[in-house]
């Protein structure tokens, strides 16, 4: 759902899949496809915002569930907004938080209603619905907000993945009810099916068992959450789904840690004076390696659309 009177998508050049656009924002251009760095907790963490910006950067990305627990939606509100806040004047896109949510399955619970769960701070606990994510997209000031889904952890098996489809489709139609008239602003739905194309296909009301690059409307930009690994972003864009945009969390912290990935596969260490080669799929120092795996595997489940 966007609205039209002030956003549009262009599309410039078509291979394939993969194409090559504009998305026009009452903020400015986003040109396609786009890697939006994350700004998770209100800042791309180690950069000035400048700096963001002098790297060609049109939009980053915010994060609905870490900003509701710190500092807070109201306060960010009366602060001026999330674009005053980090000093940002382009676009900024917000995930509902469903993926995080997805992260804390010790700490929370589902249901029809939305979910609980118990912060990772403090353990306190809050409750998000579909009706609440939006709420707190629009207090933030967020430009481009998501739906909340039900994120799965893959491998899941067909039942599971089903039901969370079906959830997440009724709790989309409560969030564009929610969302209402806002104008300048966008929200994007997320289809849900992990890796079977006949429950992605069933969640965009097809019945053909096809790639969502073949399914999808065209004429609409899509957003590939979390793609979940270095070496998928130019498939992202290209052969899988033809996405517009894509996030990955995993480079941002390589950024940090001085590395670069090689375009033939493994990474190229840039810290301590020269380059070391690390390796295919090397964890990243400090993160837990299942963990990264887990989050990983939950990207086919989730792109989003207006």
């Amino acid at each position: 759902m966007t609205d039209s009177a002030h956003f549009r998508f262009d599309r410039l050049a078509r291979d394939g899949t993969a194409r090559t656009g504009v998305i026009g924002t009452p903020r400015g251009e986003i040109s396609t496809p786009a890697f939006m760095p994350m700004g998770t907790a209100a800042t791309v963490k180690a950069m000035y915002p400048g700096q963001v910006r002098d790297l060609g950067a049109d939009v980053v990305l915010g994060n609905t569930y870490h900003l509701m627990l710190r500092p807070g939606p109201e306060r960010m509100a009366r602060l001026g907004g999330l674009h005053r806040f980090m000093n940002w004047d382009r676009p900024i896109l917000t995930d509902s938080g469903g993926f995080q949510v997805m992260s804390l399955s010790a700490l929370r619970k589902i249901d029809e209603q939305g979910v609980t769960f118990r912060s990772h701070i403090d353990g306190t606990a809050h409750h998000m619905s579909p009706e609440r994510s939006i709420e707190i997209q629009g207090l933030l000031g967020s430009d481009i907000q998501m739906q909340l889904d039900e994120c799965v952890r893959l491998p899941a098996d067909h039942g599971a993945i089903e039901k969370a489809m079906h959830l997440s489709l009724r709790w989309a139609e409560r969030c564009r009810v929610a969302f209402g008239e806002q104008p300048g602003r966008a929200l994007f739905g997320i289809v849900q099916g992990g890796e079977r194309h006949d429950l992605e296909a069933a969640g965009i009301g097809q019945d053909r068992p096809l790639p969502l690059a073949e399914l999808m409307e065209p004429a609409e930009p899509r957003h590939a959450l979390g793609a979940r690994a270095e070496h998928q972003m130019v498939g992202v864009a290209q052969d899988d789904v033809g996405a517009e945009g894509l996030d990955l969390v995993h480079r941002d912290c390589l950024d940090r840690a001085g590395r670069a990935d090689r375009h033939e596969g493994g990474r190229a260490d840039l810290a301590a004076g020269g380059l070391k080669h690390a390796g295919a799929g090397a964890a990243i120092d400090g993160v837990d390696a299942e963990r990264q795996r887990g989050h990983q595997a939950a990207f086919h489940s989730r792109l989003a659309s207006p």
